[in-house]
Formats: structure tokens, C-alpha cells, sequence
């Protein structure tokens, strides 16, 4: 345990704490003494035991606002958190619909090649069909003429 003289009211105290807390406990007996200067100076001479009473209820009142403040940041970050969280749930469900929508695409262009080469395959044979019917119909008639 360590021990700190600290300066209050005009008033040396020695006050203990845990070993490496002791700037910290000056640094809160300064700032307490400051409120309490402060309120002395605008409230007159009304008592000690007054003035430490408003004292603590004003550093309290301090303290609350401040824990209130911070109560309402942790709610909102909570629901920030939570429109976050569907928001990414939005994103992957994006995400897993257009890669459905490619993977489709893909397989329609896969079937239109198909159908492209197929119905290329099939003009071929239909035009190789009718160069040799044409060619036999013209030989037909290249006999026949010359036959008469």
C-alpha cells in the first residue's frame, strides 16, 4: 500500500492506495478540490459539510450524465452492429444470387454454342444436300438434252 499526502481545502490528508495508483488518486483529489473551490466561490461560505455534500452531488451528477452518455453510444453501437450485420447478410445473399445468375448464364451460352455448331452442322448437310441435288438435276438435264 502506498500513502499520499494530498492538499484538500487548504487541509494536508494522508490518504493510502494500491502501489502505482498514486498519481491517479492526486489527480482525483485535485480535481475535487478544484469543484469544491469553484462551488465555494460561487456559493459563498455556506459550510463544509454543505459544501462537500453539493460537491459530491455535483461530481455524481457529472458521473451519471456521463455513464448515460455512454449507456446511449453502447445502444447505438449495438444497433449499428446489428444493421451491419444485415447488411452483410444482404451483401452475401447478393452475392450468392449473382453467382447463381452466372453459373446460369454460363450454362445458357454453353447451349446456344451447342445449338450455334449444331445448326451450323445441319446448314452444311442441308447445302451439301442441295449442291448434289442441284448437280444431279443439272446432269439430268445435261442428258436429257443431249439425248434428244
Amino acid at each position: 500500500m502506498a500513502n499520499v499526502n494530498i492538499k484538500f481545502n487548504g487541509k494536508e490528508f494522508l490518504l493510502s492506495c494500491d502501489d502505482g495508483q498514486e498519481e491517479h488518486l492526486e489527480e482525483l483529489a485535485s480535481y475535487l478540490n478544484e469543484k469544491f473551490s469553484d462551488l465555494k466561490n460561487s456559493l459563498g461560505n455556506i459550510g463544509e459539510s454543505k459544501l462537500l455534500l453539493i460537491t459530491s452531488i455535483s461530481v455524481l451528477d457529472e458521473y451519471y450524465e456521463t455513464k448515460k452518455k455512454i449507456d446511449m453510444q453502447k445502444k447505438e453501437i449495438a444497433n449499428i452492429t446489428e444493421k451491419f450485420k444485415e447488411l452483410k447478410s444482404l451483401v452475401y445473399n447478393y452475392r450468392d444470387f449473382k453467382e447463381k445468375e452466372i453459373s446460369e448464364l454460363s450454362a445458357n451460352q454453353e447451349n446456344l454454342k451447342y445449338e450455334i455448331e449444331s445448326n451450323r452442322n445441319d446448314y452444311e448437310i442441308l447445302v451439301d444436300k442441295t449442291t448434289i441435288e442441284i448437280e444431279n438435276f443439272i446432269k439430268r438435264i445435261d442428258t436429257g438434252s443431249k439425248t434428244q
